[in-house]
């Protein structure tokens, strides 16, 4: 924590300490708060919106490691729309930010205080940790110097921002989103369903059918997918404006039982490992790796999946994945595609 908070005082020597519990706060709490009446708050956003002037200040502010202030005249810099932001915000304010947001507040009041005492700061910190904490405005001498204007982001929505920006100077387009496994690819996905309209196509849906499943297949990077039936059923279409389906692989009951239909989208999402796979070439106008490393990876696939299936994903599919990587997207990549990692 006490990154940010020198980081916030480099780039706004103006905190007093009721800026600092203003802080506090929104990294505890977010800003959920503030959605009690969706119609205001949009209608407020828009008149700040366009109140603000383009300026050079940072996109993003972090105040905590997964919560940021994305302050709106940077956004509007890079042209980005007003709605996306409008959308981020209206998301990420539902999720809540902490399980435990009380002690987490003191906890960061805590941390306030004794950097304030340690780098003799002149900011008197006394807090009643029987009170319960309350959203606060920020100083006076913070509005007139600073001049903020911001909306709070939080959790795995901080992970769209740089996607986002690399959307800047386009209308409508596809984005690939490979990755390791339980590195939130179907967050990611679903974020930017949510934010910027999209459609989302998943590589589950292509599990390898039995009757592929050869031992010179699996061998392949990236052969466990089944990449003829995705360049036959999606790549001829997911660039055109039109509805298009194909059809589900179900790998329980290793049988085509159902179709996706995907509906006229300015936005469609490929998400999933081999979703960049070599054999589709650049059908893609914005490639994404989300990454994540390994001990994170295999605590969220013991909790999502339990302890058996987490040992098949150490032994085999995390093995079969890293082989792809190595061999397959990390090695051909185009350099006429966006590319970015988060």
């Amino acid at each position: 924590m006490q990154e940010y908070i020198k980081q916030q005082l480099a780039i706004h020597p103006s905190i007093t300490q009721q800026d600092a519990l203003k802080m506090c706060f929104q990294a505890a709490y977010g800003a959920e708060h503030l959605l009690t009446d969706i119609d205001k708050v949009r209608d407020y956003f828009v008149t700040e919106f366009d109140s603000c002037q383009p300026n050079d200040a940072p996109l993003a502010e972090f105040i905590a490691p997964e919560v940021c202030r994305v302050n709106l005249a940077a956004w509007k810099r890079l042209e980005l729309p007003w709605e996306w932001l409008f959308n981020l915000f209206v998301e990420s304010a539902s999720v809540p930010m902490a399980t435990a947001p009380e002690s987490t507040f003191f906890r960061y009041v805590n941390e306030w205080s004794n950097f304030a005492r340690d780098n003799e700061l002149g900011l008197t910190f006394s807090f009643d940790e029987n009170q319960k904490p309350q959203p606060v405005h920020h100083s006076q001498q913070y509005r007139d110097a600073e001049r903020p204007a911001y909306r709070v982001i939080s959790g795995a929505f901080t992970r769209l921002i740089p996607i986002l920006t690399a959307l800047a100077s386009k209308d409508s387009g596809i984005i690939a989103i490979d990755g390791r496994a339980a590195s939130g690819k179907s967050t990611l996905a679903k974020g930017l369903k949510a934010v910027i309209g999209a459609e989302i196509i998943h590589m589950d849906d292509f599990f390898l059918p039995p009757e592929l499943r050869t031992p010179q297949r699996l061998a392949e990077p990236g052969g466990n997918i089944h990449y003829e039936r995705f360049a036959q059923e999606v790549l001829p279409f997911i660039s055109q404006p039109n509805e298009f389906e194909y059809r589900i692989f179900d790998c329980h009951t290793m049988s085509y039982n159902d179709t996706r239909k995907v509906p006229p989208s300015k936005w469609r999402i490929v998400e999933g490992t081999y979703s960049q796979h070599p054999k589709f070439d650049d059908y893609m106008d914005l490639r994404v790796f989300s990454d994540t490393d390994p001990q994170t990876q295999m605590s969220r696939i013991l909790a999502r999946n339990g302890q058996k299936m987490a040992e098949i994903f150490k032994s085999k599919w995390i093995p079969m994945e890293e082989k792809y990587f190595s061999g397959g997207i990390l090695s051909c990549t185009s350099k006429t595609i966006s590319q970015l990692k988060v």
